[in-house]
């Protein structure tokens, strides 16, 4: 499966872009790639984002059932479930957040990244990239 930042033991900052201590997990399920990616196109520090992706990931994680009740789910798997969600749905959840828009966007780009990462390794890039034409990405955990 594609390297998740909260499902690997990946724990060097310069490996996954969101980064931890030596001693703690990385807490978000986005993929280390993904996060480098955005953190550049949002002009987010990597220390911002990281703490934006931790925080972002428990505000989600708590409202999992009401997303799958609500949302369609694009990808299922041990570790995560991708949701398709509305345009705008990223400057809510900034808002719910109490971020800036440019984080919001930040956080926009590395689940909209993560998606395409995903894409990539099981063959419906083109897929997904129709989808973010008119919706945005939400990766939530599973547990």
């Amino acid at each position: 499966m594609s390297n998740h930042g909260g499902a690997s033991d990946e724990r060097e900052e310069s490996n996954d872009g969101g980064g931890s201590t030596d001693d703690e997990p990385v807490e978000h399920p986005i993929d280390g790639n993904a996060v480098v990616l955005a953190t550049a196109k949002a002009s987010v520090g990597p220390g911002r984002m990281r703490d934006l992706l931790v925080a972002a990931a428990s505000h989600l994680a708590d409202r999992r059932e009401a997303y799958r009740r609500r949302y369609e789910v694009v990808h299922d798997d041990d570790e995560t479930l991708v949701f398709l969600v509305p345009e705008g749905h990223w400057a809510d959840l900034g808002a719910e957040l109490g971020t800036t828009d440019r984080e919001a966007d930040a956080l926009r780009r590395a689940h909209e990244e993560h998606l395409r990462r995903l894409g990539s390794v099981h063959d419906r890039r083109e897929e997904f990239e129709h989808a973010l034409g008119i919706r945005e990405a939400v990766v939530i955990t599973t547990d």
